[in-house]
């Protein structure tokens, strides 16, 4: 299968984590009300957040960490969690500790649930 291929299959993937992760967390957990912060903007700022990042790991991050693949998921990581806290400060505008944890718990979630889904259907995507 073409990497590009692999790549919207984890976009796909990514943004079906995330963004309900993100409505998850920031409802029942963060308790941001629907006053404060309207779905459709948090739609907005989970789409944007994994648009912004996802090309980034797999098209950019691959090439500047070439034959070293631990520096390489820990640097793609990093650089996902703390751009992704950023866009939330910004667009949900909350505090940076809520956008923190929200692009924490939405990435660690994706990039787990992500493994297993690739290692589950490796034979498939080989």
């Amino acid at each position: 299968m073409l990497y590009e291929y692999k790549f919207l299959i984890s976009l796909s993937l990514t943004l079906a984590i995330e963004v309900p992760v993100l409505f998850l967390l920031a409802r029942l957990l963060l308790k941001i009300s629907s006053s404060k912060v309207s779905g459709a903007l948090l739609l907005f700022a989970g789409l944007i957040a994994s648009f912004s990042t996802l090309p980034y790991l797999w098209f950019i991050f691959p090439t500047l960490f070439n034959n070293i693949r631990s520096w390489y998921i820990v640097s793609a990581e990093l650089f996902a969690f703390m751009t992704e806290s950023i866009i939330y400060y910004f667009i949900l505008r909350i505090s940076l500790k809520k956008a923190t944890l929200l692009s924490l718990f939405c990435n660690l979630t994706s990039f787990l649930l992500g493994v297993v889904f690739f290692y589950l259907l490796r034979g498939f995507f080989a």
